[in-house]
């Protein structure tokens, strides 16, 4: 059985802003034999201005405020002998969080990168020194590719520089195909369109699922309704929303949590349809 905890406390003036002065910092979700932990990084309020096509009507309907709140997201993964981050964040919160947690980043064994965004790979590196020194980091082909070929991203030169022979690449597979571990219990799902080599992890324990799926979703209380819509951010939006919209689908269909970078504490929950579109049902916090 999973069972679902309200655990920390995040403190700062964008939580407060939005959430009040006390918020938590982190929220354990169980998955069989893994305890999958989602680390919040920061709070605050997005505007609609990053939503593509995003017509007044639907505005209305759903942020009738003007704002949504926006929440940037990590996750540490314990079992099977192993300790794994999917995501650094900004390289904030993410070190009070595991120090909470008794988790030393020496002590981090694997890195994955959904993408190489700054506010995912933040906390790869500092003066050009691994703060994870002992983990292998894992990340598309086709995301190293794109932007050590473009070098528009230099963050990601950065990261990728400071753990040189330690950085293996792969190759996403498919939902509803077979897909190739990389790690005990987790494998890559190929999610392109917000990146080139944009990745969702696929979790599974003890016959249970869960899917991190990055940034699939910005603004979920406008894309969960109108996954048409996407953002500013993507690289390929019309990908994005065709991914989008696939991956809702499987989820919905299959009934296998999700969990994202850009959701709302507890950032974890299942997908239902609901008329053109889909709702998100999140855990419970105990």
């Amino acid at each position: 059985m999973k069972t679902r905890v309200f655990c920390g406390l995040f403190l700062g003036a964008m939580a407060s802003s939005v959430f009040g002065a006390e918020t938590a910092s982190y929220f354990l979700y169980e998955l069989g034999r893994l305890s999958v932990y989602m680390l919040v990084e920061n709070q605050g309020q997005g505007r609609p201005g990053i939503l593509i096509g995003a017509s007044q009507a639907v505005l209305d309907r759903y942020m009738p405020g003007g704002a949504y709140t926006s929440e940037t997201n990590t996750f540490l993964i314990k079992g099977n002998g192993k300790t794994v981050v999917i995501d650094t964040g900004f390289g904030g919160a993410l070190f009070d969080s595991m120090k909470k947690l008794g988790v030393d980043p020496a002590q981090v064994d694997a890195v994955l990168l959904t993408h190489m965004h700054g506010d995912h790979i933040g906390g790869m590196q500092r003066d050009g020194k691994p703060l994870f020194p002992n983990a292998r980091v894992y990340l598309a082909q086709e995301e190293r590719d794109y932007w050590t070929r473009t070098a528009i991203n230099q963050g990601a030169v950065a990261a990728l520089a400071a753990y040189g022979s330690q950085v293996e690449t792969f190759r996403s597979g498919k939902l509803g195909a077979k897909l190739q571990e990389l790690l005990p219990g987790i494998s890559p799902v190929a999610a392109f369109g917000h990146t080139p080599g944009h990745t969702a992890f696929l979790l599974e324990s003890a016959g249970k699922r869960l899917l991190i799926w990055g940034d699939l979703m910005h603004a979920q209380a406008v894309q969960f309704p109108a996954p048409d819509i996407s953002v500013t951010y993507d690289t390929d939006p019309k990908a994005a929303a065709e991914v989008r919209k696939r991956i809702l689908a499987w989820a919905a269909e299959n009934k296998v949590p999700i969990g994202g970078m850009h959701l709302v504490f507890p950032a974890v929950g299942t997908v239902r349809a609901e008329g053109s579109g889909y709702r998100f049902v999140p855990e419970a916090v105990q």
